[in-house]
């Protein structure tokens, strides 16, 4: 394997990357002009590769300035250095600066019968979410692939909370309270039976189509039941999701859960707040030991309209990191993708509500055993 070197390109490097360009591709080629906007571009980054003073490939990564994505726009590999790692490491180098950058996804796409490159992407860890019909000049599709490249480093500063996703689609809420107890108590079941049994707690009963999710006093009443002290935060009175269903039988038994959550609630300590809880107020939990269970919609991440339940982690100075419980092995999710989950904390404030004309905020901050 040679030894070879990465930097970032310069405008001496202008004529050498279109010999290089011409030289690997036949058609989409970058013009000299595009080169030379993209090296003019302080936010994006053209990485090149060298071998014995000679340029070998390039690596060019587009950093969207709305939002926390990166993506590999372009890149090449001499075709006599091809198999020798000089991709892979022009990659990481790519995902390494998008990180220090603050994106926490890498894209990119690539040409559907071109294996070699795919198998690459895979072996990076990246996974297909979409294709793109007719994307090249010779009406060739390209297959989009994704990887989340941004992860949180543990500190002492916020408890370490353990992951555990829910097993079945309507116990997101149990799935994180599980989560928030366990980090609590190390002798907290992490278990499915566990899982069930908060939900058949704390269930609305109806919600939406199937069965109900959990709603706030719910959790709050599973939490202070297992011996914690708990909180609930919400922003409006009455019963919750009642706009979620038709029936107005079904409104009837929203109604009369909501009262029954209501009398049990008031035999305890729980603390009942009709106020939304702030990220000040989660961030100040967190760092007194205790652990905020949020209610999001997930609509700007993966266009569900459906409520769900997370579990917040850490809070910095950009983002709120969150234990999502739902993955999608459908779509070749894995724990890593949900553990510690970065979100900006603008997008935070806008997915920490739930509903149109009078959006909901719900959290249940979880503390120590009583």
């Amino acid at each position: 394997m040679p030894d070879f070197q990465l930097r970032q390109a310069t405008s001496k490097d202008l004529d050498t990357l279109v010999l290089l360009e011409n030289r690997c591709f036949t058609e989409d080629r970058l013009s000299r002009r595009s080169f030379r906007r993209f090296l003019d571009m302080p936010r994006d980054r053209l990485i090149v590769a060298e071998a014995d003073g000679e340029l070998v490939g390039y690596c060019l990564v587009l950093m969207s300035a709305a939002t926390r994505l990166a993506r590999i726009y372009s890149i090449a590999v001499s075709p006599a250095l091809r198999g020798q790692g000089v991709g892979e490491k022009l990659v990481r180098e790519a995902e390494e600066e998008a990180a220090e950058a603050g994106r926490i996804v890498m894209r990119l796409e690539v040409r559907e019968d071109n294996r070699g490159a795919i198998n690459l992407y895979k072996r990076l860890g990246y996974r297909q979410f979409g294709t793109y019909r007719d994307y090249y000049e010779d009406h060739g599709n390209a297959l989009r692939f994704e990887r989340r490249i941004l992860f949180y480093e543990p500190s002492r500063e916020f408890p370490a909370v353990p992951y555990y996703p829910q097993t079945t689609d309507f116990s997101c809420g149990p799935a994180a309270l599980i989560m928030a107890m366990a980090t609590l108590d190390e002798q907290q079941p992490l278990t499915t039976l566990e899982e069930l049994r908060i939900w058949r707690e704390a269930t609305t009963i109806f919600m939406l189509a199937g069965h109900g999710g959990c709603g706030p006093h719910g959790l709050a009443l599973s939490a202070w039941n297992r011996g914690f002290e708990a909180s609930a935060w919400i922003s409006m009175e009455g019963a919750l999701f009642k706009d979620t269903v038709r029936s107005e039988d079904k409104k009837r038994v929203l109604e009369l859960v909501h009262e029954g959550f209501l009398h049990d609630i008031g035999q305890t300590g729980i603390q009942l707040h009709h106020d939304p809880l702030t990220l000040e107020a989660m961030e100040e939990a967190l760092h007194e030991g205790r652990v905020p269970v949020i209610l999001i919609s997930t609509w700007q991440l993966n266009r569900s309209r459906v409520p769900h339940w997370v579990t917040v982690c850490a809070i910095d100075d950009q983002f709120v990191y969150l234990h999502d419980p739902e993955i999608d092995v459908e779509v070749g999710e894995t724990v890593a993708d949900k553990q510690y989950l970065p979100v900006d904390k603008r997008v935070f404030s806008q997915i920490s509500r739930y509903g149109r004309n009078q959006p909901l905020q719900a959290a249940v901050i979880v503390g120590p055993r009583r």
